[in-house]
């Protein structure tokens, strides 16, 4: 059996705090404190800093906690399997999603892939990019599906690039900018917009439009992830966002709302793992069925 002091760190790392994992494991505060302390002075450097509000991870943590997250993944594998035989597809695989508005891609590649393996059981969470960013390098999910342009920028991730997805702005069936023969970045630039992440690749393309026009891009973002919010204030305020395509065709959509006619870039999604790690079966399980039922055309706040 493995060291329970990597569990302890592992669990603290994942929770943010020694009496969230203490919580979880099943243990006292005092013990899990104690474990962890004895742990960074037999090791010779310090696991976590320490704050107020919990704990943060330091460089040498954050290694410690990879290898120690794969240790303790390995086991629980070799444990299962003499439970489950032959199926190295049984069991639970965790999926990150972010921005979160993104978990409506998932419905035809997961059905598909629960269907293939009816062993695997799924655990679905979604998140912003930082916390899903954190939780796949400790090992708290396996997989996350989000943009290219944002992962790929962790040198310790590997991308499985899936295929480009269109968005366009939208704004409320009467809205100036819809009067425009013409839709420039100056025109978008004198309303504010609803974003549904702050990372890449839509931090950039927001600042590259507002600053270009002189306009500070903080006075006019709002970050949104949550549909039905935005819904709500675009069809109240002269404010605009994004959608995707295939949205854009519904019936709702068209009584509501109206294609704001500039073109903004494709971007590809992918589903990133982390690179030292070699992805378990039901993982590449999961990619190539996001491969072959992720729309191609269609990307951002469907529904």
């Amino acid at each position: 059996m493995t060291d329970r002091r990597l569990q302890y760190v592992v669990s603290t790392a994942r929770y943010g705090s020694f009496t969230a994992a203490a919580e979880r494991v099943g243990v006292t505060q005092s013990a899990i404190t104690k474990s962890v302390a004895d742990l960074e002075q037999q090791l010779g450097y310090a696991i976590f800093n320490r704050t107020a509000r919990g704990v943060i991870l330091t460089e040498e943590g954050r290694s410690f906690v990879e290898r120690a997250s794969r240790v303790i993944e390995e086991t629980d594998d070799l444990l299962r399997g003499a439970a489950v035989g032959s199926d190295h597809y049984a069991g639970l695989l965790r999926i990150g999603v972010c921005p979160p508005s993104l978990e409506w891609l998932l419905v035809e590649p997961l059905s598909t892939l629960v269907s293939r393996h009816p062993s695997i059981r799924l655990n679905i969470v979604g998140g912003n990019y930082d916390r899903i960013v954190q939780q796949l390098r400790v090992g708290t999910i396996d997989v996350a599906l989000g943009y290219e342009a944002a992962f790929k920028e962790q040198p310790d991730f590997r991308c499985e690039q899936m295929a480009p997805m269109q968005t366009t702005f939208f704004a409320r069936r009467g809205h100036p900018i819809l009067d425009c023969p013409d839709v420039t970045k100056a025109e978008i630039a004198k309303y504010d917009l609803i974003s549904p992440s702050g990372a890449s690749p839509y931090n950039f393309i927001w600042r590259q439009i507002y600053e270009d026009c002189g306009v500070d891009v903080q006075e006019r973002l709002h970050t949104v992830d949550y549909f039905p919010i935005v819904a709500r204030l675009i069809r109240n305020t002269n404010a605009i966002s994004v959608a995707a395509i295939h949205y854009t065709q519904t019936s709702i959509f068209k009584k509501h709302f109206a294609v704001v006619p500039f073109t903004l870039p494709p971007s590809s999604l992918c589903c990133a793992t982390r690179l030292r790690w070699s992805p378990r079966p039901a993982v590449r399980a999961f990619i190539k069925a996001c491969r072959e039922r992720l729309p191609s055309s269609q990307t951002l706040d469907g529904v």
